[in-house]
């Protein structure tokens, strides 16, 4: 049995098609197909239907199928592994970001290039949840985001700093004198906010869910840029984490006052994984970014 064997196999069973399968991995049918024959042959077993153009998973297929992906997994960590110790600090690093986690990682990006220029970062922008599957598909090697509702046993999440919802607004504007604001006082307002899906969205949803308050919503956007510049030129209120204006000019955050308004800001890894070297190094230079340091700070006094 080959590791080659059990890629094809994967791809062919995740795609129902030989066709998509050949074209997915950039090889000939034919070729797969003939390695998924021997594949066959030697387990002894069919592990699909053949039917015209569309091929259907065994019984059989669909317990080996849990198996071989772990296989292949862990196989790919040695190889990760082997090539990480042997290249030091060289290869590549593909790091999932949510968007409001984008100003607190600017300053660690421009540190990680200039220590160590030989290594590729690749950087995603994406809601937390397209994330996440990506880094359970190996897409990504770590996700930035804020902690998830949801539970991902197979995701493990190390928290960098304690964050808070806070209502954003232009610098100038009447609520900028408030220390807090309440959801009273943010019902008088008329709103741009994150689209649903978006972090800060879901957890200011969250907090909304016990209260009988209408929100006077006039836009909703799901890239956090153009909403600070909405807002940076209009009297639009809009509420986003406190750390997604970390630098940011010509606005203003202030605490939503809410008992549950806390936001946990996580690096999130696979279980169980290879981590490579690079991606331990930039988490570290992280943790001890200006940019984290102010959002602990501020947490603890």
């Amino acid at each position: 049995m080959e590791l080659r064997q059990l890629k094809y196999f994967i791809k062919a069973a995740e795609l129902q098609s030989f066709s998509e399968a050949a074209r997915a991995l950039n090889i000939a049918q034919s070729t797969l197909s003939q390695q998924v024959r021997q594949l066959e042959n030697e387990l002894g077993i069919r592990l699909f239907d053949r039917q015209s153009n569309v091929i259907f998973l065994t019984e059989a297929a669909v317990e080996i199928l849990p198996f071989a992906r772990r296989t292949l997994s862990e196989a790919e960590s040695c190889v990760a592994k082997v090539n990480d110790l042997a290249a030091v600090a060289s290869g590549t690093l593909n790091i999932g970001v949510t968007y409001s986690f984008s100003p607190i990682l600017t300053e660690t990006l421009i540190e990680f290039t200039k220590k160590y220029p030989r290594v590729k970062l690749n950087i995603f922008y994406k809601p937390m949840a397209e994330l996440m599957e990506m880094l359970r598909n190996r897409s990504v090697d770590l996700v930035l985001a804020f902690r998830p509702s949801a539970r991902y046993e197979d995701i493990e999440s190390h928290v960098l700093f304690q964050n808070h919802l806070a209502v954003i607004i232009k610098e100038g504007h009447p609520l900028a004198g408030n220390s807090t604001i309440t959801f009273s006082e943010l019902s008088k307002w008329p709103l741009a906010l994150p689209t649903r899906g978006l972090q800060a969205r879901n957890a200011l949803d969250d907090c909304l869910s016990t209260k009988e308050i209408a929100l006077d919503i006039r836009i909703e956007l799901n890239e956090v840029n153009i909403l600070l510049e909405v807002v940076k030129h209009s009297s639009l209120v809009s509420v986003l984490a406190e750390a997604t204006v970390y630098n940011q000019s010509g606005v203003k955050a202030i605490r939503l006052r809410h008992p549950d308004n806390e936001m946990e800001g996580c690096v999130h890894v696979l279980k169980n994984c290879y981590r490579k070297r690079s991606a331990l190094e930039l988490i570290g230079m992280l943790r001890e970014s200006s940019a984290v340091r102010a959002r602990v700070n501020s947490w603890l006094f």
